[in-house]
């Protein structure tokens, strides 16, 4: 008879408090439903102007945000960079009283978030990382130690390994400003109603196009990088040779 040690609900445990992907993406996930179902409630159900709908639907994302930050504690630079741009384009449309303004700070949350990652690119702390690391260890330990290897340069994957990490994020700010320039123009040049709805879905599909991308180009090599130096590991503990995978 086989005893079950306590080892696997354990693991399991952990697993599940461990933060996932969309625990991290959830501030870009979540402020694309709120502000667009709240502008219609305000602007059809209760007959405020399209400048009023637009500042008061802003002020709920503005708000989820920052109540996160306060109760998890601990700084995240995507909702920190929406934060400071949804409150600083929010004080500034108030003053103007431009709808359309209201409509370009959106692409200002973008922006500012695609510079950011791009930055922490070039200064080798990729941004996006984050959001990716919970993803690919899913609270295993064996491949949070085989992630810490590729990393610090202790695995002999190291350099393929850094090269997919900052293409991930790499894709990611280059998508979100792309996203930025569609929805800046938009505002400008389309109907305000429709560009309401629009500039959603613009975020919607740039958001899809990111999650494939990076996908197919970051994250299934460095899955099979992790793998492979889980069993590189394995073998060095058993005596025997390993094999690198080159990415």
């Amino acid at each position: 008879m086989t005893k079950t040690t306590g080892n696997t609900a354990h693991d399991d445990r952990e697993a599940q408090r461990s933060p996932s992907v969309l625990h991290h993406f959830r501030p870009l996930i979540v402020d694309v439903a709120v502000p667009l179902g709240s502008y219609y409630l305000f602007k059809d159900a209760c007959g405020m102007s399209t400048f009023a709908a637009l500042a008061w639907s802003s002020v709920v994302p503005a708000v989820r945000t920052a109540w996160a930050l306060v109760r998890e504690r601990r700084t995240n630079a995507l909702a920190a960079l929406i934060l400071v741009v949804n409150v600083a384009s929010l004080l500034l449309s108030f003053v103007s009283g431009d709808p359309r303004l209201m409509l370009a700070k959106d692409s200002g949350v973008s922006s500012v978030v695609a510079v950011g990652i791009l930055v922490s690119v070039a200064l080798g702390k990729p941004m996006m990382t984050a959001g990716m690391k919970p993803f690919l260890v899913k609270g295993e330990a064996a491949k949070e130690a085989a992630w810490e290897r590729l990393a610090s340069g202790a695995a002999a994957d190291t350099a393929a390994f850094r090269r997919k990490e900052r293409a991930f994020s790499l894709v990611w700010g280059c998508v979100l400003l792309a996203e930025c320039a569609a929805r800046l123009v938009g505002a400008y040049t389309v109907p305000v109603d429709t560009m309401v709805w629009l500039g959603s879905v613009v975020m919607v599909g740039a958001m899809a196009v990111a999650f494939m991308v990076s996908g197919g180009l970051a994250v299934e090599p460095m899955a099979r990088m992790l793998a492979a130096e889980e069993r590189r590991a394995e073998a060095r503990t058993a005596g025997r040779p390993a094999v690198s995978v080159a990415a």
